[in-house]
């Protein structure tokens, strides 16, 4: 039986828009779309419509590639989100991507404040380039990466609620571990989403970041930041038990997957700005391995 039928998801055009979502995350979020994949096929449907919604609206976003001025892409992306956000509220959507995605959020009742945060996030991308402190940093993180892992909590299954706590703080960690990664690509955009104030503790000011010289200023600004994701995965970890035991595999595989970026960037010796750290083949099979056998026995 296919993810589509076993997810009881039968309407052809219903059917299109999942596929969709499925080819984007298939296409570009291989991470998550592997972990995905350790997920009861009922659940994986969802997953991707979540996926595709946040896709769509970064593409939107970071499409170096458009010939559209940063007011055009501010206007689009408030024409489709704002869409997209009626569209959940009266239950049904002709929006390619949207039709999945509402019947998701419907069948799980998740917040629209969720995907109202998202939208706010993606908008601020298109006009903030840095941010001075931490605090300042998690009303952008609370919308791009936070809500993410609130949103799959009721599709994951849980038996306590403490399991959105600890959500919302792998979802971070996941978004910090990719700002140490994408450094260097951020500021080809002119962001900067390492805290200012952290980094100038270490001696570290935008100036000296946009020379991409590796010094070792940086590298203790780094090392600083590196710490904090590792700390927020540890402080999560226990979360992951809280979940339905088939869904549990799947998030501890992200977990190690996501988060063990900051290892490949130590293990680059936090060349950010030469190199890109990537997760291995082999480490994503180490990691997949037991954790398809562990999601095999769950069910």
């Amino acid at each position: 039986m296919d993810e589509l039928t076993a997810a009881g998801i039968t309407d052809p055009e219903l059917r299109a828009s999942y596929a969709e979502c499925k080819r984007l995350n298939s296409l570009h979020g291989k991470t998550y779309y592997l972990a995905a994949l350790l997920l009861p096929k009922e659940k994986r449907p969802h997953v991707h419509a979540l996926y595709g919604f946040a896709r769509y609206a970064d593409e939107i976003v970071d499409d170096l590639a458009s010939t559209l001025t940063i007011s055009e892409k501010a206007d689009f992306l408030k024409r489709w989100g704002d869409g997209v956000l009626s569209d959940i509220s009266s239950g049904t959507s002709s929006d390619h991507i949207g039709r999945a995605l509402v019947d998701t959020v419907h069948r799980f009742n998740i917040p629209i404040s969720y995907f109202e945060a998202f939208l706010h996030s993606m908008t601020m991308d298109l006009s903030v380039t840095h941010y001075q402190t931490y605090d300042d940093l998690m009303e952008y993180v609370y919308g791009s990466a936070a809500v993410i892992g609130l949103e799959m909590v009721p599709i994951l299954g849980y038996r306590d609620s403490s399991a959105f706590a600890a959500a919302e703080k792998l979802g971070i960690a996941f978004q910090l571990a990719n700002f140490i990664r994408d450094v260097g690509e951020d500021l080809d955009r002119g962001r900067i989403y390492l805290p200012l104030d952290e980094l100038a503790a270490a001696g570290v000011t935008p100036e000296l970041l946009a020379e991409r010289r590796l010094t070792p200023e940086i590298k203790s600004a780094l090392a600083f930041q590196i710490a904090r994701v590792r700390r927020l995965q540890a402080e999560a970890s226990a979360g992951i038990a809280l979940l339905e035991p088939a869904s549990q595999p799947c998030i501890q595989a992200a977990s190690e997957l996501y988060c063990g970026i900051v290892d490949e960037v130590e293990k680059i010796n936090f060349e950010v700005f030469t190199k890109r750290a990537t997760t291995s083949t082999w480490r994503r099979l180490k990691v997949a391995g037991p954790a398809f056998a562990q999601a095999i026995r769950a069910r």
